[in-house]
């Protein structure tokens, strides 16, 4: 997708010189199981972004779950319009940082995003962080991670730093 001129979020200067994106390898243990706490009755909220443009979410819930016997939460956001515009987004959306944000990640913090699940747990995959698409072409807008979804560990895991052209 990054190569197709058609869909590529990178700059024209960007495209030509774009080579691949970078990763951390792998890791299962950054695949964890986690419990969901819905927080229903949450008000809808104008999340901050890089540029003027303030769209409405609404918390979901909190993601419980321990990585590297650490017990972590994360803040499960839904936003207000749906993908088709038919009503609310049927995709939970987590931006997060952590202590690899600026050393290693892109120091904006990274996204996960995730169907919203049936029951009362989900699998978050961090090996499919991303970084958002302002990394790649400050046209973009992208929310800015919220303080409480700060994680105050490594995740080696998913979309490294963007370097302009990889490696």
């Amino acid at each position: 997708m990054f190569k197709d001129p058609a869909r590529t979020p990178l700059t024209k200067e960007g495209l030509a010189t774009f080579k691949m994106l970078d990763y951390y390898p792998i890791d299962l243990g950054y695949r964890v199981k986690a419990k969901i706490v819905r927080t229903p009755g949450e008000e809808p909220f104008l999340l901050r972004t890089n540029t003027d443009r303030l769209p409405e979410y609404v918390k979901f819930g909190e993601a419980h779950f321990s990585l590297y016997n650490r017990d972590l939460v994360l803040n499960l956001y839904r936003s207000t319009e749906s993908e088709d515009g038919s009503g609310m987004s049927n995709t939970l959306f987590v931006p997060f940082t952590d202590l690899t944000s600026g050393d290693g990640s892109y120091g904006g913090g990274r996204y996960l995003e995730f169907p919203i699940p049936a029951g009362d747990t989900m699998i978050i995959d961090f090996n499919m962080a991303f970084n958002p698409y302002c990394v790649y072409n400050e046209n973009y807008s992208c929310p800015i991670t919220p303080r409480e979804n700060d994680l105050f560990v490594r995740i080696e895991a998913g979309m490294k730093d963007f370097k302009g052209s990889g490696k």
